[in-house]
């Protein structure tokens, strides 16, 4: 059960981050309702936020998920793979260390972003991507293994329109995965019970489940049909703005 979750209000300078989509530029109003809304909905998932001001000098750290990965008793603070972004590294640090006593931090030549990182239980999927190398994942797979978890590698690199592992990826729990096209035929994921996205919604891949429910992008009738099957309590987010800079529920909170 998760307790706490970080968020970082958005700055009016969002639209100047990072995106390899062309969907229009973010209207900043409708990305601080949005950003209300998903707020209101984890709180609704019963977790206390941890709120941060919006930071101007990173445009894009309102996608806090990418500077840090969050166990149970264990902390790891990234080093993403965008220069643009490592600033943001050490700023969200003082929040973390409120909480967490063992902090581990991924160094260079290694590279990793949180979004490549999908946690199922006790094993880890790490994807190497345009933003997390593979010596960045050598660093994370080391320190998960000294806390007690497995990991593998899921190659992201030449899989259209995704830019991190968790934009086609998540797990709900009870060995349930939710997996694009492109993921569902790679021997990592043939122990799980495999929730397929239809090539139309796969934007709706990048859902999460917090406690008893799961986010979901609004907008994709196909999946929640899929999770109403299997009996979850949904919450879906307009998330249009976010999607404009590649961004999606995970990416907006760090939840521990």
């Amino acid at each position: 059960m998760f307790r706490h979750a970080i968020v970082r209000t958005p700055g009016n300078n969002f639209a100047d981050g990072l995106t390899t989509v062309d969907l229009g530029i973010p209207a900043f109003e409708k990305t601080i309702q949005q950003h209300q809304q998903y707020c209101e909905a984890l709180k609704k998932c019963g977790v206390e936020l941890v709120k941060l001001p919006a930071d101007l000098r990173y445009p894009d750290s309102t996608f806090v998920e990418d500077v840090a990965i969050l166990l149970p008793k264990v902390a790891i603070l990234t080093n993403p793979g965008a220069d643009s972004r490592k600033g943001e590294v050490e700023e969200i640090k003082p929040a973390i260390s409120k909480y967490y006593q063992n902090v581990y931090t991924i160094k260079s030549p290694g590279t990793l972003d949180g979004g490549d990182i999908c946690e199922a239980g006790s094993h880890f999927f790490i994807g190497i991507s345009e933003r997390t190398n593979e010596e960045g994942g050598r660093q994370l797979a080391e320190i998960l293994a000294k806390a007690g978890y497995s990991s593998s590698f899921v190659e992201v690199r030449g899989v259209p329109d995704i830019l991190h592992l968790k934009s086609g990826i998540a797990y709900l729990g009870e060995n349930n995965l939710v997996l694009i096209n492109a993921f569902s035929n790679l021997p990592q994921f043939k122990s799980y019970h495999i929730i397929q996205v239809e090539e139309n919604e796969n934007y709706a891949a990048n859902c999460v489940r917090v406690n008893n429910f799961v986010l979901l992008p609004d907008g994709f009738p196909k999946i929640k049909k899929s999770f109403l099957k299997l009996g979850y309590q949904m919450i879906s987010l307009d998330m249009s703005e976010y999607r404009k800079m590649d961004g999606g529920l995970s990416c907006l909170s760090l939840r521990f």
